[in-house]
């Protein structure tokens, strides 16, 4: 029996008068799937907030309040690093393309976008200090500057390379359409 809900793997009807939520280009979208290392590791950092909450009630019950409210804080921290993790990566919207880092976030309009490239080059593994060979989405600026927006060994795309050449493809039919023509 179908479930009544629209999924991505049903096709839906075209008919249909609802606007789907991808129809948007004026929403900010991630153009792939959060990859497994990245859903893993928030999961794990959910799971260790949960202990600690569970700490935060015990150390309430046995009366010491201060402690508790301290422990409380500490699991709210790791629930936002969580949902910080799940959140980070390359976003596009027809106002242009934004990168999320887990602690700064920079917006790029199309209009300041001289090109989107792929190039193989050296790429942090993990987004950790070692590097290896492997395939980078580049943005490049007017100025010169490059920035990084994907890359074939990140916590997205380890072992992903199918859905980093689709990540790659669609945000550069998105400078397509919407960048300035040169």
């Amino acid at each position: 029996m179908p479930l009544p809900f629209l999924t991505a793997d049903r096709a839906f009807d075209a008919d249909d008068d609802v606007a789907l939520p991808f129809d948007d280009h004026d929403q900010w979208r991630r153009p792939y799937r959060p990859g497994p290392y990245r859903v893993g590791a928030a999961a794990l950092a959910l799971l260790l907030a949960s202990f600690v909450l569970l700490a935060a009630v015990i150390i309430a019950a046995s009366g010491a309040v201060n402690g508790s409210l301290v422990t409380f804080g500490i699991a709210v921290l790791i629930i936002l690093a969580a949902l910080r993790l799940l959140r980070m990566g390359t976003w596009v919207s027809r106002a242009g393309v934004r990168r999320v880092g887990f602690l700064a976030t920079r917006t790029t309009p199309w209009a300041k976008v001289a090109a989107v490239r792929t190039a193989q080059q050296p790429v942090r593994w993990l987004n950790l200090p070692r590097t290896v060979q492997g395939q980078a989405l580049l943005l490049d600026r007017p100025a010169g500057e490059q920035l990084v927006l994907l890359t074939d060994h990140n916590a997205d795309f380890l072992s992903r390379t199918e859905a980093f050449d689709r990540a790659a493809d669609t945000v550069e039919a998105w400078y397509a359409e919407y960048g300035v023509r040169r």
